[in-house]
Formats: structure tokens, sequence, C-alpha cells
């Protein structure tokens, strides 16, 4: 079991916060720690009547490239998980779900990341329009998952990890 000794604030931002922490670890072994702490997220596995399932494509700054993905967000303050879901797969597609079925969680940097993503699956219900934030650009694409696995990604679309797991639960 490690026991946190202290802790120092490193960085304060919008999305994270990063912290080195001093340890207390096995064989009162002292060790650093840094922790990146981020409130954690959502992905959406959202599937139409014919079977294909919903892709957000954008750029993603920090992998400098476009990405292909299934539709995720970032949770809110005191938001649960289902609410988070719910709000972005509207947003996002414009669609909200139906059926929802919570598939488990991944944690995608676990060594040092405290980020969380729980993954869902619904049914595409009714079109009631996105609501992107202002700095969002994406383009919707609906996928067979064979075909996503097969094509697109032979193509080097980048799968981001929420999508790979995402695909073990379907």
């Amino acid at each position: 079991m490690n026991r946190l000794l202290t802790r120092e604030e490193i960085f304060e931002g919008n999305i994270l916060h990063i912290y080195k922490d001093t340890v207390e670890i096995e064989d009162n072994l002292t060790v650093e720690r840094e922790v990146v702490q981020h409130i954690g997220g959502v992905g959406i596995a959202l599937e139409d009547k014919d079977g294909k399932f919903f892709f957000v494509k954008q750029w993603r700054y920090a992998q400098q490239e476009e990405t292909l993905e299934f539709p995720a967000g970032k949770k809110e303050e005191g938001e649960d998980s289902l609410t988070t879901a719910k709000r972005e797969i509207q947003e996002e597609t414009g669609y909200t779900g139906k059926d929802w079925i919570y598939m488990g969680k991944i944690y995608p940097t676990p060594a040092y990341d405290t980020e969380v993503i729980d993954l869902y699956y619904a049914k595409v219900d009714q079109y009631i329009g996105q609501h992107l934030d202002e700095d969002e650009k994406i383009q919707i694409y609906k996928y067979c998952l064979d075909y996503t696995i097969n094509k697109k990604y032979k193509k080097n679309f980048l799968l981001l990890y929420n999508i790979q797991s995402k695909l073990l639960y379907i």
C-alpha cells in the first residue's frame, strides 16, 4: 500500500491538474510520483437502425492529426457518467439515445493519470440537433464495425483507445 507523504501542485488548468507526490511504498522506500488529475469522461457506441455506429472525425491538437472516434466527452463537475453520455451524444451527433447499457470503464493511462472513461452503448432514438462547443469542428460518419476495423484502420485512421476498448464489449 502506498502512503502519501507530501503533495505539491505543479499546474492547475481548466481540464487537468498536475501534482508531484512524495509517497512511501513497500519496504519503507520513499519515491516521487507525478500525477495528472482529470475529472473523467465517457465514450458512447451509438448504433442506428441499420446496425451502423456513429463516429466523429475531428482534428486533435495533441496528436496533430484528425482522429476517427466514437462520440465521447468530459464530465462536468458533479455530473454522473450516464448524464454526461446522454449530453455528449446529443451535442456531438444531434441524436438522443435509448436502451442505454453501461459497458464498463477504462483507465487510458493508469500509471500517472486519474482519468476514468465510462463506456456506454445506446440505440439511436430521435434527432433533435447538434450543439457543438464553439471550438468543436466535427464530421459525423456511420460505419459497420467490420468496415471500421478492416478498412478504416488499414487506411491509418487513428482509432483511439476508447474505440478499441469498446469493440471488445460489442
